[in-house]
């Protein structure tokens, strides 16, 4: 009798054992996706809640604040992983109202407390690469999302504001930065804090949406 109620009990035991183990892996499952889709839905706001900010608080941004945005803003995607730019930080008050004054599309820099500028590193190309330098503009576009959505994400305000393919923007922002001549200025992204709110505009249109391709 003793033998039989051992049996039993082992296997009772074994069988609950199993179904703890197989509850906990479905928990652990569960939190995981719930996980995933957690981030996934922060992500998804952070991105259609961002907005162009062009008034700021007088609000400083600190070094690791900086810091943060240029790690961002070099994790962009990039043609060949030629990674061509350079990021110019730009802090000095005489220089935004400076930029404010030669690029009337960043007029707002000269209430700001800080400025990046993405140029294009073309000493990242060889001799003959002119058709892979051609996707450079591409690759400072994606720097500069970066930067954008980091920002908004730090609860800053930044707006994207043109410069390539301006010669005369180019030029007077180059030398207004002393930029070398393998550096070409691609826009000036203004960040601040925000004064007051920002409503983000709603740009969804199923129109400019097709599948596959026309039939």
């Amino acid at each position: 009798m003793k033998m039989k109620s051992s049996f039993f009990l082992n296997v009772v035991l074994a069988a609950a054992l199993l179904c703890v183990s197989v509850r906990l892996a479905t928990v652990s499952e569960e939190k995981a996706v719930e996980k995933t889709g957690g981030i996934s839905a922060e992500v998804y706001q952070n991105i259609m809640t961002r907005s162009s900010v062009r008034e700021y608080l007088d609000t400083s941004i600190s070094d690791s604040q900086i810091d943060t945005l240029l790690h961002a803003g070099m994790a962009a995607p990039t043609a060949v992983n030629r990674q061509p730019w350079h990021l110019v930080v730009v802090r000095d008050r005489s220089l935004l109202q400076q930029i404010a004054g030669l690029c009337p599309n960043a007029s707002m820099a000269k209430d700001a407390p800080l400025a990046i500028v993405p140029c294009g590193d073309m000493s990242k190309y060889e001799e003959g690469e002119d058709g892979l330098r051609g996707f450079w503009p591409q690759d400072l576009s994606a720097v500069t999302e970066n930067i954008l959505l980091q920002a908004h994400a730090m609860g800053m305000g930044a707006v994207w504001t043109g410069t390539y393919p301006s010669e005369e923007r180019c030029k007077a922002m180059s030398q207004l930065l002393r930029l070398p001549a393998n550096l070409v200025p691609f826009c000036t992204i203004v960040i601040g804090y925000p004064k007051g709110d920002q409503q983000p505009k709603d740009k969804w249109d199923e129109s400019k949406v097709t599948y596959d391709r026309d039939k």
